[in-house]
């Protein structure tokens, strides 16, 4: 996991560290999550502001099964992302990709950066597809992952339910992880985040 303790310099210059998630980071993750507008967490798939289920989180982390890398600077965390793998059965060639950042920190390239890392492990794991889930109400974060080469592979009819108990179609978006792996090498190129160490 040392390969994923990095320093990065965003492009605005600033420096901020990236590394695996571990037992000990739960009250600053509950930190994070809380402090996220109500319209960032309305989508995400379980309540991040309970305590109980960041506890859960951490008593079941298992880099084989799910790799969390968080992104801090000055002991706060400001993004989370996540690697979701599937080890056997049918879907054992794709895992699914999620990622959170702080307002503060969005278009500064972090997101990417942080999901550059994920992507690169996935290649080395043997993946060779990744999906991202989102509502479909969630556009900016399907225009995201469409910059980043996803495409729309389904859209399933009151599918899923928001936070607030409302109904919405889930969209799926699939991308080849070589597909992947180049754009976002070059996305970071062009953005002039740099990986410090």
């Amino acid at each position: 996991m040392e390969q994923f303790s990095k320093t990065l310099k965003l492009k605005d210059g600033t420096t901020i560290v990236m590394r695996p998630l571990s037992k000990n980071d739960g009250p600053a993750l509950l930190d994070f999550f809380s402090a996220l507008p109500n319209d960032d967490r309305l989508f995400l798939k379980e309540d991040v502001t309970n305590q109980q289920v960041i506890e859960r989180w951490l008593e079941e982390l298992d880099y084989d099964k799910v790799l969390p890398i968080i992104a801090e600077k000055d002991s706060k965390i400001h993004g989370d992302a996540t690697l979701h793998f599937n080890s056997r059965g049918w879907q054992r060639h794709m895992a699914e990709i999620r990622c959170v950042v702080s307002r503060e920190y969005q278009q500064k390239g972090l997101g990417t950066a942080l999901m550059r890392e994920l992507v690169h492990y996935a290649d080395q794991r043997g993946v060779s597809k990744i999906q991202a889930k989102m509502m479909d109400t969630q556009k900016s974060a399907q225009r995201a992952f469409e910059k980043l080469g996803f495409k729309k592979a389904a859209e399933l009819k009151d599918f899923v339910t928001d936070i607030r108990g409302k109904t919405h179609n889930l969209v799926l978006m699939v991308n080849d992880v070589s597909d992947l792996w180049q754009k976002m090498e070059d996305l970071l190129f062009h953005s002039d985040v740099r990986t410090m160490h």
